[in-house]
């Protein structure tokens, strides 16, 4: 095996490892309570990484064994798989950067509105035809059962780090006035009138405030906050798979080069 073929093998190794936090942060984010429910966001990435990580060892096993049609695939393929990579991280981006979240005083946590995101999130998550399955869903997880077990006091609640999704979907807006019983029962609305969420507000445990407009800002909150978190390691690896391709490029022209030599030394051509 040459030099640059040699150099190539290394490359695509250090792409294979590349592609691992990807597929990582795309089960990552699959396992979530709320890309669990919305099926748009739950599968691009780690599917994107496992291609990722299948061209890699395409690339190694073609340097390794000297295959030159094996490392034109690789090369192109991976030119596509980088491609849609960049693709997928602008559209991310775009559609997570409003951020509905807004401060409470007296209150650790945030509360969300639906018209503070961007309008894809809106259309294409929470539209009717869509929040009734994802209601389901929602209901039938435990993200809000957990806060019961977490939370005891009304001021150690108040003070708590919750997540968009429990702020949003579990207790009703603050604004409304509900007296605290625990996390997921309130009582007694002081201003019953000042939101259409605190009509909605249920303490049956099934429907609580699942069919909120609070709840699907709040789950548009958790969504963007999970994403811009995946954001940064697929930025990482972006570069370092571009990096990788454009020196695999320079070294499979080179392998090119060094078979033609080799070739007119041994009066081939």
């Amino acid at each position: 095996m040459g030099v640059s073929n040699n150099v190539t093998a290394i490359l695509n190794f250090v792409a294979f490892l590349a592609a691992i936090p990807i597929i990582a942060s795309g089960i990552w984010l699959a396992n979530k309570p709320d890309n669990e429910c919305t099926h748009y966001f739950r599968w691009p990435v780690v599917i994107l990484g496992a291609l990722i990580l299948l061209v890699a060892l395409a690339g190694f096993v073609g340097a390794y064994w000297n295959r030159p049609g094996l490392l034109a695939f690789y090369l192109c393929c991976m030119a596509i798989l980088i491609g849609l990579l960049l693709i997928l991280l602008v559209f991310a981006f775009i559609v997570t950067r409003p951020d509905g979240g807004y401060s409470v005083p007296g209150r650790g946590y945030k509360e969300y509105r639906l018209d503070g995101f961007s309008a894809w999130l809106r259309d294409h998550v929470t539209n009717s035809g869509n929040w009734d399955k994802i209601r389901t869903c929602l209901a039938e997880s435990d993200f809000c059962p957990k806060l019961n077990l977490n939370y005891i006091s009304a001021d150690q609640f108040f003070a708590a780090h919750i997540s968009p999704l429990q702020s949003g979907c579990c207790k009703p807006p603050t604004a409304c006035g509900y007296g605290y019983v625990n996390p997921t029962l309130w009582v007694n609305p002081a201003n019953p009138a000042v939101d259409p969420d605190c009509l909605l507000w249920n303490n049956d445990q099934t429907l609580l405030c699942y069919n909120c407009n609070s709840c699907k800002a709040g789950l548009l909150g958790n969504l963007r906050k999970e994403w811009r978190k995946t954001n940064v390691i697929l930025i990482v690896a972006v570069v370092v798979l571009i990096w990788v391709y454009l020196i695999a490029c320079s070294a499979f022209k080179n392998a090119q080069t060094e078979d033609l030599f080799r070739r007119y030394k041994q009066g081939w051509v």
